[in-house]
């Protein structure tokens, strides 16, 4: 890998992108704000349905009054309070069929997929002035005007907000939920550990959102972060206001959230990765201070990892 440092370098490495002076004030006044909102929580059985577990589309509202749509399953012939763990999707993409989740009823836990706001796809709202889906440029949604308008503040909280309704519900010990996701997935779930301190485990695969000075340093055609170089281009071609563009960047950077993480987390990288570049993510898991493991695919990139889901069965079986 020409573009990236060495595996022992990146072992060391802590992030070229510096933490905004407020970062802490300004997460503390997001989750204020989210904790003001009425989540109106709607549950409803879903179309589809098995003889072990039933299926619901949940929905609840989030800030800045989008609602938000869940999948959740829940185990049948369980009286006592079980597990959960909830699923954050890929970027552009959304949560999957029913049948690929419903391993995680079969052991007596229940499954939460949270769709995020207005990404292709999905059924979650993103009420920032237009109706439907979109494709990209999330990460600059929002960076030409305030900061507490940038679009995944408001996803990242969605991920909190969700957090605190799973733990809320009669069926659910709120000791036992554990997060996980791949890519956008695997940032949300960064994003969700640190904001939700009472989340018990968490599994990113390969974290997107994350180092966004050192992405633009390096000399890649199929980044995930393609969009900060095009918004340059277009909105600051002398690089004028690097320095501002920056800084609101980094309240969105999951790498300054990391040392939030009370969780014990099993973060997976592939080293050949051009899409979320291994040293962006090792800047995460260098700065996390919980229990913490890094399971390395050295010959793989952003695409499907062997044993990985063997794996994450195995880390979620005492939760």
């Amino acid at each position: 890998m020409l573009f990236e440092m060495s595996v022992e370098e990146m072992k060391e490495y802590k992030g070229s992108s510096r933490k905004a002076d407020d970062f802490d004030q300004y997460w503390e006044k997001a989750l204020a704000e989210m904790k003001t909102v009425d989540p109106d929580i709607e549950i409803k059985h879903s179309a589809f349905q098995t003889d072990f577990a039933e299926c619901y589309d949940l929905y609840f509202t989030g800030v800045r009054d989008a609602r938000i749509h869940v999948k959740y399953i829940k185990p049948k012939m369980i009286e006592k309070k079980h597990p959960a763990v909830i699923e954050f999707h890929g970027y552009g993409s959304r949560i999957e069929d029913w049948a690929d989740k419903l391993q995680f009823a079969a052991r007596g836990y229940s499954y939460f997929g949270m769709n995020c706001r207005g990404q292709n796809a999905g059924f979650s709202e993103d009420v920032g002035g237009v109706k439907g889906n979109t494709k990209n440029g999330h990460i600059i949604r929002g960076l030409a005007d305030d900061s507490d308008k940038l679009y995944y503040r408001n996803v990242f909280l969605d991920t909190a907000q969700l957090a605190g309704i799973v733990m809320e519900l009669d069926s659910i010990d709120q000791k036992r939920v554990g997060v996980y996701g791949y890519s956008q997935g695997g940032a949300l779930t960064i994003a969700c550990a640190a904001l939700e301190p009472r989340i018990k485990k968490a599994a990113p695969v390969y974290p997107f959102l994350s180092d966004y000075k050192r992405v633009t340093q390096l000399d890649i055609e199929n980044s995930a972060y393609a969009e900060i170089r095009e918004f340059f281009r277009k909105y600051d071609p002398l690089h004028l206001k690097e320095a501002e563009i920056f800084n609101k960047l980094s309240y969105i950077d999951i790498q300054n959230l990391a040392d939030k993480i009370k969780a014990e987390v099993l973060m997976t990288t592939a080293i050949s990765d051009p899409i979320c570049p291994p040293s962006t993510q090792f800047a995460v898991y260098n700065k996390i201070k919980s229990k913490k493991e890094m399971v390395i695919y050295p010959d793989y990139g952003h695409e499907d990892l062997p044993g990985i889901r063997d794996r994450h069965y195995r880390f979620f079986n005492d939760l």
